[in-house]
């Protein structure tokens, strides 16, 4: 327990110590960090890469599917490379401003996160409750102008987090027994008062995302009372098969999440290394496995990506033959 004891001389710095009891095994907790990591990024850049490549794939869904893999590399990378860095080269050091900034990415990357799965959901409720209509109500550039309010709500209520935290005194105790700035546990590092922080972060997390998640539980609520009005066995099976993708999506991100918002507050029971280990999970799994979800599930996305690596794989054998 004496790690926790550990102060900074510097004031201006925050200690982030990893994860807590398991520092000797850290090199080895990075390799499947790094792997999930490295994993996401190369199939969210290749979805980019294809729609933006393929004029076919210039519609609605696929430009949300871009929100969604920009959101989660943002999301990601906000945390991750000082992640490695810490189990790597023990660099464990971050400047109040840098934890601030990272905490601020963080969450706001999270919140857009919702916000895009909330769009995604009324997608699917209008290409299944009122087809004939989708073209006209869900074009390109109302796409686009739900993102920027997505985006824009996540910036005004979280940017209040980071100017609250930086209000509060920090007086000996600088380490942060975590990989990165959460919200809570830098606040918990304060000597001051923080009940305005545990309030305002459990009201924007129970407000907007509770929200959110209502609106999509009406949205599967009128699209399944739609389906169960279809006769036709291959409209209801194709009409499942729309929704399948993002109801995983929703599956491997708002459990882990909401589980991770709360454990600061009721969780004293659970071991901080379990903790920690699942709130890095948080934004590893989608980033690693919505692009093999969406690929898979997705027939035009998934023909169009095929044909990208059957080309690279073959430019690269042509290559190697000449080499």
């Amino acid at each position: 327990m004496d790690i926790f004891n550990l102060t900074s001389s510097d004031p201006s710095t925050f200690i982030l110590m990893g994860i807590p009891g398991l520092e000797p095994a850290h090199v080895w907790i990075s390799i499947p960090f790094a792997t999930f990591y490295i994993i996401g990024l190369l199939g969210n850049f290749m979805v980019l890469f294809v729609v933006g490549k393929e004029e076919t794939l210039h519609k609605p869904m696929y430009l949300l599917l871009c929100m969604l893999a920009l959101t989660e590399i943002g999301t990601s990378t906000s945390i991750m490379p000082k992640a490695l860095y810490i189990f790597w080269f023990n660099l464990k050091g971050i400047t109040v401003g840098g934890c601030l900034t990272q905490m601020f990415f963080l969450h706001a990357g999270s919140m857009m996160h919702s916000a895009v799965l909330l769009t995604m959901a009324f997608d699917r409720y209008v290409a299944i409750c009122n087809p004939l209509r989708y073209t006209t109500i869900l074009t390109n550039s109302r796409i686009a102008k739900l993102g920027l309010v997505g985006l824009l709500r996540a910036v005004l209520f979280i940017l209040p987090l980071p100017l609250l935290l930086s209000r509060l005194p920090f007086c000996a105790n600088h380490v942060i027994p975590h990989t990165y700035c959460d919200h809570m546990a830098v606040a918990k590092m304060s000597c001051g008062d923080i009940t305005v922080n545990i309030t305002y972060g459990l009201v924007t997390a129970f407000v907007v995302m509770g929200l959110d998640l209502m609106l999509i539980a009406l949205s599967y609520i009128l699209i399944i009372r739609a389906v169960l009005r279809i006769s036709s066995k291959t409209d209801y099976q194709k009409a499942l098969n729309t929704c399948t993708a993002h109801l995983c999506v929703m599956l491997m991100s708002y459990p882990v999440g909401l589980f991770s918002t709360m454990i600061h507050r009721i969780g004293e029971g659970i071991a901080p290394h379990v903790h920690i280990i699942l709130a890095n999970l948080y934004p590893l799994i989608p980033l690693m496995l919505n692009p093999i979800v969406y690929g898979v599930k997705n027939k035009e996305l998934h023909g169009k990506v095929g044909k990208y690596i059957y080309r690279m794989c073959s430019h690269w054998d042509t290559d190697f033959k000449f080499a």
